[in-house]
């Protein structure tokens, strides 16, 4: 019999991005529509790279007249420095000042280089790419708009469904259990619709969090689904049933089948002449439509499932078996006179 925990649940993208511009500058073109799938790295709008380029040429030309420079600097300082050693027609003086003039040249080469890189970046931003594999929300922007980098709202919204989070609340009792088994392997993690019968999706358990809710005396876990078939949607509520374990070997019967009196719970049970009798019993699990029976029933034996308010002990009935696809067979007892 499978031993489940159950809770609310609300699905939650495994990643949310939402895409904004970097640069500023007008948008040009948009490359995807929405609700489109995207692959990581995909173009998904341009800015126009104009301006970009203009800097760069700018920062590539001022790079061409300091290097130019430097390397006058350079040979300048190689004469001083000859002529020092030589003929000692140059003071050290102007020997290190040369130095020194060839090495500011040198580091305005490298601030050059760096203007380079930083206009040569702007460009690479002027192309928006996909940062994930997800789907493309509403677009928020369109074409022919100015952005800037510090607008609040981005370009779109992509979202990954595949896979796809669901986290949801157990008590807290219920979290050292859970926590013991994770260690044994993965569980299984189940999400229904609103209804409680229709069920959505299959996935595993990926983790507890770290802290308890004191308001609630809740503790928060996260279920990872592969949602291959697109049914689970960010923001979406589902009832969650984790198959904690499975106990083996138990005696089964309808939840119906058990009545509750004044001694405790109690089953009529048929016996072999067609007479019933109120057999006290001891449930060690109820869950869903089944319950396990801990005493009071052996493997085999016949329970009354519906009607139990006409019948009185001893009394002689009919049974009329029937199959139900959730619990064992078990019959309904029909009254004889």
């Amino acid at each position: 019999m499978p031993v489940y925990l159950t809770g609310l649940g609300s699905v939650t993208a495994f990643n949310t991005v939402n895409v904004r511009s970097r640069v500023d500058g007008q948008l040009i073109q948009v490359n995807v529509r929405e609700g489109q799938e995207v692959r990581k790295g995909e173009l998904l709008a341009q800015i126009d790279p104009r301006p970009f380029q203009v800097q760069l040429q700018q920062a590539q030309a001022q790079q061409y007249r300091d290097h130019a420079q430097l390397r006058d600097a350079q040979l300048n300082y190689q004469r001083f420095k000859d002529l020092l050693n030589e003929s000692g027609a140059m003071s050290q003086q102007q020997v290190d000042t040369q130095k020194a003039q060839a090495d500011q040249l040198e580091g305005a080469v490298r601030a050059d280089q760096a203007a380079i890189n930083n206009a040569q970046l702007q460009i690479t931003y002027s192309r928006i790419t996909s940062p994930i594999n997800g789907r493309i929300g509403l677009r928020l922007v369109d074409p022919g708009n100015i952005v800037h980098a510090t607008d609040q709202n981005g370009l779109f919204v992509i979202t990954q469904l595949h896979p796809i989070a669901v986290v949801f609340t157990l008590p807290e009792d219920s979290l050292p259990s859970v926590a013991q088994r994770m260690k044994q392997g993965a569980l299984e993690v189940d999400a229904y619709a609103r209804d409680n019968q229709n069920k959505l999706a299959s996935g595993k358990l990926q983790t507890i969090d770290n802290q308890i809710d004191q308001q609630t005396g809740t503790g928060k876990l996260k279920a990872i689904f592969e949602n291959v078939d697109g049914v689970l949607w960010p923001n979406q509520f589902v009832n969650v049933r984790l198959l904690l374990n499975t106990r083996k070997g138990s005696v089964v019967v309808p939840s119906a089948a058990v009545q509750r009196g004044p001694q405790g719970t109690f089953v009529y049970l048929v016996k072999p002449d067609k007479t019933v009798e109120v057999r006290p019993v001891t449930v060690a699990l109820a869950q869903g439509n089944q319950s396990a029976i801990a005493s009071g029933l052996q493997a085999g034996d016949q329970v009354v499932t519906d009607g139990q308010d006409k019948l009185q002990p001893g009394m002689t009935v009919a049974p009329q078996a029937r199959s139900n696809a959730n619990a064992p067979q078990a019959p309904t007892a029909v009254p004889t006179t």
